[in-house]
């Protein structure tokens, strides 16, 4: 029998009438759903339902929304920050209208490949599966990588044996690709002999494996403000060069006329570097590679003011009361899971300044209530989708007392 969806869940799942949930539909539309909520037959299509633009959706699990008209996802996406706020006891906080990166931005992606009667399929994992979608197209990703993919694919069948696995993390840099090999089991020998070949012809300047260089035609290279960063292999980087300068732009506002900043899980020096036009920063992170990356960066460049950054596990080792008296204004981007330990330092501390960037809502709700429950008002809260067509969200947010 029919059944109308009524809302949108947390995951993005449209939510029936009787409170289930179902995958790829929307509010208003009447739908069909089998023993398990999954999507049969759309009956009457909602006026909020589009057609989405990649032929994969709904079968790959990289996009979960493209079906929904822009103004009903980008509501739902700013709903998110409200519901989560609103668990941990806050209200009437500003949320800003979302800021979306374009289509084809993603410049960086972790595929998957497999190969199975003797064919190899390349893509993301279906949704809830470890099968792999054979992608044709990608309205995500920067067209050189998904080139550079297709391009990989016939090499792989040669290399993978039957029922062979592996991950290929794909960055684009200022000077070409840099790809970093995940293999399930040991490197396949006849792999190396044309690797030199297969660079040139996909424009990968580096393949990397762990912590091996298999092949380097020239570093590849990020720039960051002024500085030129050289990176390690599988960096963390934020997706979308577009977001990046959406977040730095915040956080620019937010430390303008400060002398000494820190920059607390600081990565390659994203925003350690540019601020460091204006500003003193002592950066920290606990990736050995990605500090001396900046490190490096911020000494081969010209005037910048002092750069000091510090191999440091924030979640053991978070900055104390003291430390923190050195700065006037801090930057967190903590991982997912957030940043409980610094947050509950910085709270107990004299600190009156600092902005959090946040890649999941609800580890910023719970790092947010300790932050005003030691006196720290929190300010327009700006959402920027840089994970487009998913139910994830990035955040950047100012908090003084």
């Amino acid at each position: 029998m029919p059944i109308r969806i009524t809302g949108l869940g947390h995951a993005g799942d449209g939510i029936t009438e009787d409170g289930r949930f179902a995958p790829f539909t929307v509010p208003g539309d009447l739908v069909t759903l089998d023993a398990q909520d999954r999507l049969v037959e759309v009956v009457a299509a909602s006026p909020d339902r589009v057609e989405p633009p990649c032929p994969h959706f709904g079968h790959c699990g990289g996009c979960a929304l493209q079906h929904l008209k822009v103004p009903v996802y980008t509501a739902f996406k700013r709903d998110l920050v409200h519901r989560t706020l609103a668990q941990r006891g806050f209200s009437g906080i500003e949320v800003a209208e979302v800021h979306s990166v374009p289509p084809y931005t993603r410049r960086r992606v972790v595929l998957h490949a497999h190969k199975q009667g003797g064919q190899t399929r390349l893509g993301f994992h279906a949704r809830g599966s470890h099968t792999i979608v054979d992608l044709s197209a990608c309205v995500i990703m920067k067209p050189a990588l998904f080139s550079c993919a297709a391009g990989l694919k016939p090499y792989l069948n040669q290399w993978l044996r039957e029922n062979e696995r592996i991950a290929l993390h794909l960055t684009l840099a200022d000077n070409g690709i840099a790809l970093h090999l995940a293999w399930k089991h040991a490197r396949a020998p006849a792999m190396i002999a044309n690797l030199a070949k297969i660079a040139a012809s996909l424009d990968i300047v580096r393949i990397t494996e762990g912590d091996e260089i298999l092949l380097e035609r020239e570093a590849p290279q990020l720039r960051f403000g002024k500085a030129n960063v050289r990176l390690p292999p599988d960096p963390f980087l934020q997706p979308a060069q577009e977001g990046e300068a959406i977040l730095l732009s915040h956080i620019r506002d937010g430390v303008r006329g400060a002398k000494t900043v820190a920059d607390l899980f600081c990565g390659l020096g994203t925003f350690s570097l540019p601020l460091a036009e204006s500003h003193k920063v002592l950066a920290f992170d606990s990736d050995p590679a990605l500090v001396e990356a900046l490190t490096a960066a911020a000494r081969g460049t010209q005037g910048l003011k002092p750069v000091m950054a510090e191999r440091r596990d924030l979640f053991r080792r978070p900055l104390l009361g003291p430390e923190l008296a050195q700065c006037d204004a801090i930057v967190l981007d903590p991982p997912r899971a957030g940043a409980a330990a610094q947050v509950a330092q910085i709270a107990t501390s004299k600190l009156a300044r600092m902005v959090y960037v946040s890649c999941n809502p609800a580890s910023f709700a719970r790092d947010a209530r300790t932050l005003a429950d030691g006196g720290f008002r929190i300010g327009t809260v700006f959402p920027v989708d840089q994970f487009l067509w998913s139910a994830e969200l990035e955040l950047a947010a100012v908090f003084t007392r």
